[in-house]
């Protein structure tokens, strides 16, 4: 039998009886789950170098546990020297196993790593109950050897539930263990 993740028991065992008595569900189907973890790069620098995007695309493999892909332009741009179809960001969807190992990660290791890190914005939130979070450095994750990085690159990390509301899917993040800052 393949081991499960801790934090996907967490979530079966106390994040789900928890929110059924906050918001009151009828069933614990209602209860909102994280679907996917969407984690992108732009490297708009990869116009002049080609090399940056491969480079990318290995630390962002390295981190996610799988294999990233390249994302293309969809049109031309004068101004940025920039045609249709060439590669200026990477991209990786995490869902199941690989979720909860990246958000557990990301939750206990990465996030404390960074530089004066006080906690995250509740402000990312979309009104459809999906949270965005913007990462200066992807250097924070362990699995990237600071010494053979040639561009410090950003990242966006979009966490897809299926909460309706942004309140819901704020308390169900809270459960996990998001470090929102307290207003």
């Amino acid at each position: 039998m393949k081991q499960s993740s801790r934090l996907k028991e967490n979530y079966t065992k106390d994040i789900i009886p928890e929110l059924v008595s906050k918001f009151g569900y009828k069933s614990t189907m209602e209860v909102p789950k994280l679907e996917k973890i969407v984690i992108s790069q732009g490297v708009g620098e990869a116009v002049a170098d080609k090399k940056l995007i491969d480079n990318a695309l290995n630390d962002l493999s390295r981190i996610a546990g799988q294999k990233a892909i390249a994302t293309n332009s969809k049109k031309d741009v004068s101004n940025f020297k920039l045609r249709k179809g060439m590669p200026i960001g990477t991209k990786v969807t995490l869902r199941g196993e690989r979720m909860f190992e990246f958000l557990d990660r990301l939750l206990s290791v990465a996030l404390p790593r960074t530089r004066d890190f006080r906690g995250i914005n509740p402000k990312g939130f979309d009104g459809r109950g999906n949270y965005n979070l913007g990462i200066k450095e992807h250097i924070i994750f362990p699995e990237i050897d600071i010494d053979k990085v040639n561009k410090i690159l950003g990242m966006d990390i979009t966490f897809v539930t299926s909460a309706r509301t942004d309140e819901e899917a704020k308390a169900l993040l809270d459960a996990f263990g998001f470090p929102f800052i307290k207003k």
